[in-house]
């Protein structure tokens, strides 16, 4: 039975990825301190997590929509994903030109069968739902550093992957994980991580990796996208809430078992079904931000 702190407010925990520590940290919480506030203003937890992640995706301040990650053939590419304790699960990955991944999770969930939807196909969804998918997704940021690299000409060589693996990198996916009235949302947006190879999908849009939820409460991780997923991170938080776990100690349990199975590092926020918040990472630096409606 829910049994939540407030039945008549949204609360919600935002996080910004996990990763080393940024150039302007005031600046940046300001942005998650909105983005969470955003969020609160919604009337259900789904509408929550998608407005946050919105905010998120259109600072070009993270690695999620406007100032997403570059692959190496020079493209940025969106993943999302979205569930709720109801086991309502969307998620769109691999789409070009696509701002608010968010808010595509969301289509695939509420307007469609599917639960994933890739690549151009995504994209089109998104764009016959009035989702721009046209958006150029780079920074000056982001330009200058893809125009600093010089990736090897031809196909997935020998000599190109070698490249990829050097260059390879980076984190700041964002996330958020809302509660209202005992029901949870869960979402996860990124544009992956630098130089991947060209199409590659990480833990976000992974059902159990990147964003997990169900009625003990939800999470949200950032980082180490192929070793989230080798231990479907969120999922095993939120497992730990079922167990009886505290947020913060669920999310501390989450980070030291992807830590000692993969010695990878990452973050992750959760938020149980009373409204209460915790948070771990083993990077430098993550900024998170709470609010309640």
């Amino acid at each position: 039975m829910r049994s939540p702190l407030d039945t008549r407010s949204v609360q919600l925990i935002v996080h910004g990825g996990a990763g080393s520590a940024p150039d302007e940290p005031a600046s940046r919480q300001a942005v998650l301190d909105e983005a969470a506030a955003t969020g609160t203003g919604e009337s259900t937890p789904t509408a929550a997590v998608v407005a946050a992640v919105s905010v998120l995706e259109r600072a070009p301040r993270f690695n999620a929509g406007v100032g997403g990650a570059i692959q190496n053939d020079g493209v940025v590419r969106t993943d999302a994903g979205i569930m709720t304790d109801e086991r309502e699960v969307g998620a769109a990955c691999s789409m070009p030109g696509v701002r608010d991944a968010g808010a595509v999770a969301r289509t695939v969930m509420d307007e469609t069968p599917h639960v994933l939807v890739a690549g151009e196909h995504a994209r089109s969804l998104a764009e016959g739902f009035g989702i721009e998918s046209e958006v150029d997704l780079t920074t000056e940021r982001t330009r200058e550093r893809w125009a600093e690299l010089s990736p090897p000409d031809g196909g997935d060589s020998e000599e190109r992957l070698a490249w990829v693996r050097e260059q390879f990198g980076g984190s700041d996916t964002v996330g958020a994980v809302a509660v209202e009235n005992g029901a949870v949302a869960a979402a996860t947006s990124t544009g992956g991580r630098w130089c991947a190879l060209a199409g590659r999908v990480g833990d976000v849009p992974q059902i159990g990796s990147g964003f997990y939820a169900m009625l003990a409460g939800g999470a949200s991780a950032t980082g180490a996208g192929e070793d989230i997923a080798r231990v479907t991170l969120s999922r095993l938080a939120v497992e730990r809430l079922e167990s009886g776990d505290g947020p913060e100690a669920a999310a501390e349990h989450a980070i030291d078992e992807l830590a000692a199975v993969t010695g990878s590092e990452a973050g992750i926020i959760v938020l149980d079904s009373e409204g209460r918040a915790g948070s771990a990472y083993n990077t430098e630096a993550m900024q998170t931000s709470t609010a309640r409606d």
